[in-house]
């Protein structure tokens, strides 16, 4: 590779990848008045925030994720103003519906007396206890976001939420941070209808039912659907991006598509630009951030021999999340579930009671495909009628397989057609709508967005042991890198996945911390630090 120095451009920060973290990271440097240069590797900005017609003409399907409450939730991305920028939130009539194997349905709604009301067909009590554990997310939802999406650790947040609950309740608090979803929804509910929404909405993550910490994320999902919904952007996912583009295009910055970054380039042991595939250079005069994956960066563009060995070693025990399998369609009809009021839910969790979400969770921790999937489904045009035509749905499903596992086009097709074979069974005469089906394994998710290594959507496990100081390794839980000023922007940084903007955010923070008046003095602590951890 011959590299092309006349060609170098120069920007006060270069962001490798345009997806929704390295395009806050480059919005908030903007903010703060520096000139940012994004490279994207693909053809269009956004990585796993983007929209398409790949099933039937007409038909707009998100390519990768769909929903989210996270995102209308963020402290990061609300204080962006991105309305001003085009951006609107569609609902659906109702947040979520799970279906299980009997075909009997719990559903969450935005009113919380409906919700209380279908958890109290499963146990009427749960309607107060319901009721009790959503007044409590509402006394903790301010600081307990904050501390969730800004910089480790989280001292003024941390701060506010104990001044909050007092030492008693925040060491119980502790203590629910490790729970598993079943041990949580026992703790907090009496039937299998709340219970459920707590477990199904843990396996939008990697872990099963039974797994350390998986309830606070079953948990957290349910509170904020009750809270916020499950949103989606008006038009496509697609559009959240294109907010984040207009906005940071509006403050001076630059995205260049096409441009694959292969190297990052150091200077005196100091991050000081990237080279792409074609040799291109982009120097920086003040900070490199990465919204890739960790051992991508590490070991393909920094290179292992730039780093302490102990990182290196700890990079051999990183713990990717399971891989993908995801299946859109273009339907000419809405879905005919059995149980109708399905149809009023935008995202649906189907094929699974508790026990049969634990034999999903133990099968991929052996390295088994499912007998049985677990599917989470979307319904885009009830939840947002410009994704297709006037009686028609856009629709999709994904559900997860081991890493590894070899597919071929016609493994591929088995499975979708496994998938559709499950809805079937809870809305008879499904397949007969499908007018068009795109179906996307492993292989193909990370050919349209590399940092989907194998398949893996949240850039590496929620498991605890790879979170907050542990993520991606253990270390700082922070953005810094042992290369200065190079700096994780990714998922696979604190907090981790879902489109939340923090890793991003925090990465800019961290950049411009490095960079102040007080930079020297930051810059030293952090080297001193990894010095220790990394020795």
């Amino acid at each position: 590779m011959t590299v092309d120095a006349s060609r170098a451009e120069i920007a006060d920060a270069v962001v490798i990848g345009s997806g929704p973290n390295g395009l806050v990271a480059a919005n908030v440097l903007a903010d703060a008045g520096w000139d940012v240069l994004v490279l994207e590797a693909a053809p269009e900005p956004g990585g796993a925030v983007r929209t398409g017609e790949i099933t039937a003409p007409g038909f707009r399907n998100d390519l990768y994720s769909a929903f989210y409450p996270l995102g209308a939730a963020s402290p990061v991305l609300t204080g962006l103003g991105l309305e001003e920028y085009g951006l609107r939130w569609r609902h659906a009539p109702a947040v979520l519906a799970h279906v299980l194997p009997d075909d009997r349905h719990v559903m969450q709604f935005r009113d919380l007396d409906r919700t209380a009301r279908s958890v109290a067909g499963f146990d009427e009590r749960d309607a107060d206890n319901f009721r009790a554990e959503y007044e409590n997310w509402r006394r903790i939802r301010e600081p307990l976001l904050d501390m969730i999406t800004r910089p480790f650790p989280p001292v003024r947040s941390g701060g506010r939420l104990l001044k909050t609950l007092g030492a008693a309740e925040s060491l119980r608090l502790a203590r629910m941070l490790t729970l598993t979803a079943r041990g949580l929804g026992k703790e907090r509910f009496a039937g299998t209808g709340a219970r459920i929404l707590l477990a199904g909405n843990a396996m939008h993550t990697d872990l099963g039912p039974d797994q350390a910490g998986s309830g606070i994320f079953g948990w957290l999902l349910t509170m904020l659907g009750q809270d916020v919904g499950f949103p989606v952007p008006e038009g496509g996912a697609g559009r959240l991006t294109d907010a984040l583009v207009t906005r940071l295009k509006a403050k001076g910055g630059q995205i260049a598509c096409g441009r694959p970054v292969t190297k990052v380039m150091l200077s005196d042991g100091r991050a000081a630009g990237v080279q792409d595939a074609e040799g291109r250079l982009a120097r920086a005069r003040r900070a490199v951030l990465a919204d890739i994956p960790a051992p991508v960066l590490y070991r393909d563009l920094v290179g292992v021999e730039h780093l302490p060995p102990r990182l290196v070693s700890d990079l051999d025990r990183f713990v990717w999340d399971d891989a993908t399998i995801k299946v859109d369609w273009a339907l000419s009809a809405p879905i005919p579930w059995t149980a109708t009021e399905v149809g009023q839910a935008g995202t649906v969790h189907i094929g699974a009671d508790l026990d049969g979400l634990a034999d999903v969770g133990n099968d991929l921790a052996c390295g088994r495909v499912p007998r049985d999937p677990f599917l989470l489904l979307g319904q885009m045009t009830t939840t947002d009628p410009t994704r297709s035509p006037a009686g028609t749905e856009t629709a999709w499903a994904y559900t997860h397989v081991p890493r590894g596992e070899p597919w071929t086009a016609s493994g591929l097709r088995r499975h979708a057609d496994r998938i559709e074979q499950v809805i079937e069974r809870h809305a008879p005469g499904f397949r007969e709508l499908i007018v068009g089906r795109s179906v996307a394994g492993p292989t193909e998710l990370e050919e349209g967005n590399p940092s989907l290594v194998e398949g893996s959507i949240n850039a590496g496990t929620a498991a605890i042991q790879q979170q907050l100081f542990f993520r991606p390794v253990p270390g700082l839980g922070r953005a810094d890198t042992p290369i200065e000023r190079l700096f994780l922007a990714g998922a696979s940084a604190h907090p981790g996945g879902a489109v939340h903007g923090a890793p991003g955010s925090n990465a800019a923070r961290a950049a411009l911390a490095g960079d102040g008046w007080t930079g020297g003095v930051y810059r030293a602590t952090v080297r001193a630090a990894h010095r220790v951890l990394y020795r």
